[in-house]
């Protein structure tokens, strides 16, 4: 594909970072989607270099993807949305980054996965991926729920799942719970005989080989297993107080969004379940919005300035 100097400039790059991994997609000015790529995890407070080299490398695949090779990361306005830059350390480690874009401009990843879901308008999303939290925007207000990070918040996010799984079935073990399939079905998926075995395996494991074992929990409580059932409605009755506590800051919409979703749907308080619609866009789609509208800002004080 070929693109004239011009058009390359208005060609824009979206990322998502998260814990778990980087999204990126190349748009054009029109809206198209010309391509995307996903590399490793993009949160700089989990590791700042890693974070930059996600970034990076996920703008090359989404190039490659789109058959733009030719094009340099120079000619790209990007807006980048990350986990962990609501934290006021990474957001300045992150906007003093050198980076190699035309232009780029830094949000949280929940302002930019609210700003996807309703196509740059106000709303709310609740977020549960790796990790989880609540978020609104509202006339211009930003609010959060959670966000605190893990293992000592994320309620309700992959992490959480899993991190529950380990320590219920460790009870298990110990005959403080009741035998569950939940417990055969761990120790299968980490090779292990006993408890002192599971500690082994999981001793110093970050929040991302947890949400690996989420999934795991859902399987279980879908055929009835008692633990993991207990699990399940503890995640889903915490994201629906979220949903609460959010519709107080009386958004005109709320989106559930993240890689647990739709497992995590059907387990939240059927009034929650109603009232929710399906996001637009995806947040990196959002990223690009929030370039556009900062974009827009700049030129309007620009315009000020010079009258």
């Amino acid at each position: 594909m070929l693109y004239t100097k011009d058009e390359q400039e208005k060609l824009f790059l979206g990322i998502d970072g998260g814990g778990s991994k980087c999204k990126a997609i190349i748009m054009t000015a029109d809206n198209q989607i010309l391509g995307s790529g996903v590399s490793g995890p993009g949160n700089p407070l989990h590791g700042f270099e890693q974070a930059k080299d996600s970034i990076v490398k996920a703008s090359y695949l989404a190039l490659m993807d789109a058959g733009l090779t030719d094009i340099p990361l120079n000619t790209l306005i990007a807006g980048v949305g990350l986990a962990g830059v609501n934290l006021p350390q990474q957001f300045r480690q992150m906007s003093a980054w050198q980076h190699p874009f035309k232009e780029m401009f830094l949000a949280t990843d929940l302002l930019v996965a609210c700003l996807g879901a309703h196509q740059g308008q106000d709303g709310a999303v609740m977020i549960t991926g790796t990790g989880s939290c609540g978020f609104s925007y509202v006339r211009g207000q930003e609010f959060i729920v959670g966000a605190h990070g893990f293992p000592h918040g994320d309620k309700g996010s992959g992490g959480w799942f899993g991190l529950q799984a380990v320590e219920q079935v460790l009870l298990s073990l110990d005959g403080f719970k009741p035998a569950s399939e939940l417990t055969r079905m761990l120790m299968d998926k980490l090779e292990c005989s006993t408890g002192t075995d599971i500690v082994e395996a999981v001793a110093g494991k970050p929040a991302v080989f947890y949400a690996g074992l989420a999934n795991l929990v859902f399987d279980v409580a879908e055929q009835g297993d008692a633990l993991a059932l207990a699990i399940v409605h503890e995640g889903g009755a915490y994201i629906s107080k979220v949903a609460r506590r959010l519709w107080q800051q009386e958004p005109p919409a709320m989106s559930i969004i993240g890689g647990l979703s739709v497992r995590l749907m059907p387990w939240l308080d059927q009034e929650i379940r109603d009232r929710l619609r399906a996001p637009v866009s995806p947040p990196e789609v959002g990223s690009v919005l929030f370039a556009r509208q900062q974009q827009a800002l700049l030129a309007e004080c620009a315009v000020k300035v010079n009258h």
